[in-house]
């Protein structure tokens, strides 16, 4: 089983049981806690993800890790997680878990690339127009990239909708170089 489909079960069931036990709030607090101890430790990581440390150990330096900072559901989870050897697969759970809870509540997350930095009320149209046109909670992630001169990139999922001037450059270079060979 590939790792994304493996860690789409595991967050799928987390987010689950989660609400059906009414914790949920609690568990997206934990899975935060938890995703910033995993990244700040490297070698932790590749602990969990090392095919030569066993089972048992895998989930004593989870307990030992994560004791002070997960509730007892939370340590189910990890505990569940080592024993079915993919305790290695923590970040991509807690990333799937977290687009499993925006399908759910709605939110889509756009990547809005811009020339220059947009001002808060740019922003905030932006925003507005993507809501309005998609019917869904935007969250934006704002960088900008000078290469496109001028204008705003927008993706969503694996949709770019592309309006820099660098791009329009582009195309115009595409279709003049195409009638030129025509």
């Amino acid at each position: 089983m590939s790792s994304l489909i493996a860690s789409r079960r595991y967050a799928s069931a987390l987010l689950s049981a989660a609400e059906e036990g009414h914790f949920l709030d609690q568990v997206i607090e934990e899975l935060k806690q938890i995703r910033e101890i995993l990244a700040n430790s490297r070698d932790l990581v590749h602990a969990l993800r090392s095919p030569l440390i066993n089972v048992d150990k895998k989930k004593h330096i989870l307990e030992e890790v994560f004791k002070n900072v997960v509730g007892k559901q939370m340590h189910i989870f990890l505990t569940l997680t080592a024993k079915k050897k993919r305790a290695g697969l923590l970040p991509e759970i807690i990333d799937e878990f977290q687009i499993l809870l925006d399908e759910k509540r709605g939110v889509l997350n756009v990547d809005v690339t811009s020339a220059v930095e947009l001002s808060d009320d740019q922003v905030s149209e932006l925003v507005n127009r993507l809501k309005l046109s998609t019917g869904k909670t935007i969250r934006p992630t704002m960088v900008v990239n000078k290469e496109l001169i001028a204008g705003v990139a927008v993706k969503i999922g694996d949709t770019i909708f592309d309006g820099s001037v660098s791009h329009q450059l582009q195309m115009l270079k595409h279709t003049l170089i195409s009638e030129v060979i025509a």
